[in-house]
């Protein structure tokens, strides 16, 4: 099998450009007049460019060709940034690469020339992918939290996220989810399943808050916190806290609420973090529409997993209609269930991220009606389609999951399995970098943080695309063809037109300033 062993820094080139992001109210402003002075385009196909920068036509549009029109008066929502996660076995992984290799792939996520992630997610206390079970609190019945120690994150998380600090050019946030309280605190006194105890509402709250400063005084400020990742829950196959919309809105209007508020911190905090379907409905409506447990609440945090094929954009419109100021995130979606995939390794091979070829856990446990919703998918696409259709969608960041694992898509204590988008063989000491780490690199490279989502006309679900305006006046165009052809298309923005042929299944973005 084909693998890439290319790095992606010795593909790219410089650009100090920042980016735009969305935000849910619609702003329409004086049109500026502009004209384009630079475009500069770049493309990652199924043949194998990689974020490569290539000419623009000097030749006048095709006739025929369809016409993307920007329009950066009427403005939608205001990025917080686009990145992955640090998680233990990232960390793990990491540490088994050379000096040179280990710094290759920090840079490779977090340099100015890289993907130059802005917003990440960690995870507070242990989860699947961690070693091994562990808390904070390990000492049982411990309620004022006498033993409380982050000792556990610095053999591989610490130093991880310390690393990619020290990364030059980088800048990013952090958002912190705990997977389960300390077992001790729940009914069922397991690191699996399981309710709060009544009585260890407010010990949770302040267990979280304990975390948010140790990692404060560690030089890591936290910008941002979900209560629970996954509070309807995995099925019991690893750690995870339940929670119904009721118990969470008491959990963060009498506890987890007036604790951040003591706290003197000013970290965020985004509910809900499932996925993008029905019950984020009832949750908005419990508890944003409750006055006391909506005045903590900054967001809402949704992932990806009730399908392979579908943005969750009806689930999606209707909180968003009817709370309007409540910017929603994505907080995590990856290529999961590899256990229940092709055979071992072939996600090695380039080509495979462009075939109908994945299955995610629902293509075999999901109930029989909701089967069509996942299919065998392409990975390539999920990704970018998932980038495009959310941030036309109104979501204010997307976070993907693991930034490493080893190429069985591990290490997992309870083994499940997933793809990162850099893999490692470490007895090999070689670095795999899949087409997934281009996917994301497209928007998060070239769409920062404080950026606005702008309008744009003539894309459709064969020829997706988004547009953002950045803080310093640069616009980047992301366009996804879809079908297997080359297509002809023209980015309008004023006077100027931009010809552009795009490969089928190609990604491309252009740079206007």
């Amino acid at each position: 099998m084909q693998q890439t062993a290319i790095s992606p820094l010795a593909l790219a080139l410089t650009l100090s450009c920042a980016a735009v992001g969305p935000q849910q109210q619609v702003a329409k402003a004086a049109p500026a007049p502009r004209g384009i002075s630079s475009v500069e385009l770049f493309q990652t196909t199924r043949g194998g460019d990689r974020l490569k920068l290539v000419e623009v036509s000097a030749a006048p549009a095709a006739d025929g060709a369809r016409r993307l029109t920007l329009d950066p008066s009427t403005t939608f929502q205001t990025l917080e940034g686009i990145g992955g996660s640090f998680t233990e076995a990232s960390g793990q992984v990491l540490t088994e690469l050379s000096a040179g290799k280990r710094s290759e792939v920090l840079k490779a996520y977090f340099s100015p020339e890289g993907a130059h992630y802005s917003l990440t997610r960690t995870h507070i206390g242990s989860c699947d992918f961690s070693v091994k079970h562990y808390s904070y609190a390990p000492v049982p019945d411990d309620v004022a939290l006498e033993h409380f120690t982050i000792e556990p994150d610095r053999n591989y998380l610490l130093p991880m996220i310390k690393d990619a600090q020290k990364v030059e050019g980088a800048s990013f946030k952090v958002l912190s989810s705990p997977w389960t309280a300390p077992p001790w605190m729940k009914d069922n006194g397991w690191w699996h399943g399981g309710e709060l105890k009544a009585e260890h509402y407010s010990t949770f709250a302040d267990y979280i808050v304990r975390y948010l400063k140790a990692y404060q005084a560690e030089g890591i400020p936290v910008w941002g916190i979900t209560p629970e990742n996954e509070p309807l829950g995995n099925g019991g196959n690893w750690e995870s806290l339940h929670f119904n919309a009721e118990q969470m809105r008491m959990f963060i209007a009498d506890h987890l609420g007036p604790a951040l508020a003591a706290s003197g911190l000013d970290t965020t905090l985004w509910m809900y973090d499932q996925n993008r379907e029905e019950e984020m409905i009832e949750w908005a409506n419990v508890i944003l529409g409750d006055e006391r447990a909506a005045s903590f609440v900054d967001g809402m945090a949704v992932h990806w997993y009730q399908s392979t094929v579908d943005v969750g954009g009806e689930a999606l419109t209707h909180v968003q209609e009817k709370f309007p100021n409540t910017p929603i995130l994505h907080s995590e979606g990856c290529i999961d269930a590899m256990g229940d995939d092709e055979p071992v390794g072939c996600w090695l091979e380039d080509d495979w991220y462009w075939r109908p070829a994945a299955t995610d856990w629902g293509f075999i446990w999901a109930p029989e009606e909701d089967k069509p919703a996942h299919p065998p998918y392409r990975p390539f696409y999920r990704y970018t389609r998932d980038l495009i259709g959310g941030l036309n969608q109104g979501l204010v960041g997307w976070i993907d999951w693991n930034m490493v694992l080893d190429t069985r898509g591990g290490p997992n204590h309870v083994r499940n399995y997933c793809l990162a988008p850099v893999m490692v063989d470490s007895g090999r000491d070689h670095v795999y970098y899949s087409p997934l780490y281009y996917s994301v690199a497209h928007f998060s490279r070239f769409m920062r943080p404080g950026a606005k989502r702008i309008a744009i006309d003539g894309h459709d679900d064969d020829l997706m695309a988004t547009a953002v305006q950045n803080p310093d006046g640069s616009i980047a165009v992301a366009v996804f063809n879809l079908t297997q052809e080359p297509a002809a298309y023209a980015v309008q923005l004023g006077d100027d037109t931009i010809p552009v042929t795009i490969e089928g299944q190609a990604l491309q973005t252009l740079v206007l300033r």
